[in-house]
C-alpha cells in the first residue's frame, strides 16, 4: 500500500505564492508519473500539472508561467510552486501518482486526501 500526504495549502491574497508538497510512502514502488489536480466547488476535477518518469511536464493553460511542478526523487516528494495566485485558483488540490508496486509489479493509481487553497481578492 502507498500513501500520499499533501501539505502546504492555505489562505493567501491574490498575487501571493504557496508551495504544495506531496510525500509518497509505503511499499517499494516505481514512479511512472505524478501530478496535481484541483477541484473547485461545483466544478469537475481538472489537471493542473503533471510530470512523467522521463521528466516530461504538462501544465494546464490557466497556470502556465505561474506554477512550477518539480519532484525530489530521493525524498519521494512532489512539489507545486504556485506564484501570482488568482482568486480563480481557489480549489482543493489533490496529488496523484501513477505507480508500479514492485511486489507483484502491479500498476496502481493513487490519490492524496487533498489540501485547500484559497486565494482572496
Amino acid at each position: 500500500q502507498v500513501h500520499l500526504v499533501e501539505s502546504g495549502g492555505g489562505l493567501v491574497q491574490a498575487g501571493g505564492s504557496l508551495r504544495l508538497s506531496c510525500a509518497a510512502s509505503g511499499t517499494l514502488f516505481i514512479v511512472n508519473g505524478m501530478g496535481w489536480y484541483r477541484q473547485a466547488p461545483g466544478k469537475q476535477r481538472e489537471l493542473v500539472a503533471s510530470i512523467t518518469s522521463g521528466d516530461r511536464i504538462t501544465y494546464a493553460d490557466s497556470v502556465k508561467g505561474r506554477f512550477t511542478i518539480s519532484r525530489d526523487n530521493a525524498k519521494n516528494t512532489l512539489y507545486l510552486q504556485m506564484n501570482s495566485l488568482k482568486p480563480e485558483d481557489t480549489a482543493v488540490y489533490y496529488c496523484n501518482a501513477d505507480l508500479t508496486v514492485v511486489v507483484g509489479m502491479h500498476r496502481y493509481n493513487y490519490w492524496g486526501q487533498g489540501t485547500q487553497v484559497t486565494v482572496s481578492s
